[in-house]
């Protein structure tokens, strides 16, 4: 039986639709309280499912017979400036699950964040030597990165953890989280409403307008790098894993995949970045893969083109479809 946490949004949502195609029991935990996220769990309504705040009293109570534990569940709105609400969410919750887990000898798979580089003065290698010198530059970033400081503290671990560094991920299932869905999301729609897609000019003379770049990975993509570690555990050492594709493009060319999907001409606009995130704007992002592939993972990631156009053509334009991770 295998526990997912956050299991109605966009990532977990993916990666229990592929696991229950595969045949695996389910237990599905989050707060099951959002009917737009909900709709992310349509045809898994056969799986256990168990509030968020109810799990551990549910734990002692039935003591299930738990296999793996994927921690996907956490506040994600990097605007949130209360950090009380990310110790509680990110850092003591994830904690809790962690002590679980070890207790149980459970293998554990959790998310992090590639927030936790900050504006990557010390590069984007998932160097566990570097984790300690990282400095975000918002409270959900600081939350992940002292969850991860914290797990390389403990001497007592599950049998086999893995903390994975998400990158840029975009796909089906994140149409709930309004302004914090990916660019390709808020560009379709932009595209959709007015013909145009606005993108942030530089401000910085190393860099042309819309050439700043992120490591864009399709959801798809990131369930296959989890599950190869989930089907490996034990064989690959503990610790801190990027995942993202190892390969930044530039703005200009996620929107022109766009365009392309739905068959349209580009058509860009080049706009002031707004001065409050002006300095913090982040110009480079790109996964350091290398640790990723020393784990044994050799498939190759589906370019940026191909991608957009699968979640364009088979999810947006069929009017926000359920994805089931495949």
């Amino acid at each position: 039986m295998i526990l997912i946490t956050g299991a109605a949004g966009f990532i977990p949502s993916c990666l229990a639709h592929r696991l229950f195609k595969e045949g695996h029991d389910l237990v599905l935990v989050d707060s099951f309280h959002f009917p737009e996220k909900n709709k992310n769990l349509e045809g898994l309504s056969s799986c256990k499912r168990i509030e968020r705040d109810d799990l551990f009293t549910w734990i002692e109570e039935n003591e299930p017979a738990i296999d793996f534990v994927f921690h996907l569940g956490a506040r994600t709105d990097t605007t949130e400036t209360k950090k009380h609400i990310f110790d509680k969410l990110n850092v003591e919750y994830s904690q809790d699950i962690w002590r679980y887990c070890t207790l149980e000898d459970i293998p554990l798979i959790y998310a992090s964040s590639a927030a936790t580089y900050g504006l990557g003065e010390h590069g984007f290698v998932d160097d566990h030597e570097i984790v300690n010198s990282l400095k975000p530059l918002n409270a959900y970033g600081d939350s992940k990165n002292n969850f991860d400081k914290w797990a390389l503290r403990e001497f007592m671990s599950p049998p086999a953890w893995y903390g994975f560094k998400f990158f840029n991920v975009f796909g089906p299932n994140e149409y709930h989280k309004g302004r914090m869905a990916s660019v390709v999301f808020h560009f379709y729609n932009q595209l959709i409403k007015t013909g145009e897609v606005n993108l942030f000019k530089s401000h910085k003379n190393d860099y042309k307008n819309g050439e700043q770049t992120r490591d864009f990975i399709y959801v798809d993509d990131l369930i296959n790098v989890m599950l190869h570690f989930h089907d490996n555990e034990g064989k690959i050492n503990n610790g801190l894993y990027n995942i993202g594709t190892g390969n930044a493009r530039t703005y200009n060319d996620l929107a022109k995949a766009i365009f392309k999907a739905v068959g349209k001409d580009p058509l860009i606009n080049y706009i002031d970045t707004p001065e409050d995130i002006r300095e913090k704007y982040q110009y480079f992002t790109e996964a350091d893969m290398t640790k990723v592939k020393s784990a044994g993972y050799e498939k190759a990631f589906i370019s940026l083109e191909e991608t957009v156009a699968h979640y364009v053509n088979e999810y947006l334009a069929k009017g926000n479809k359920v994805g089931t991770g495949e």
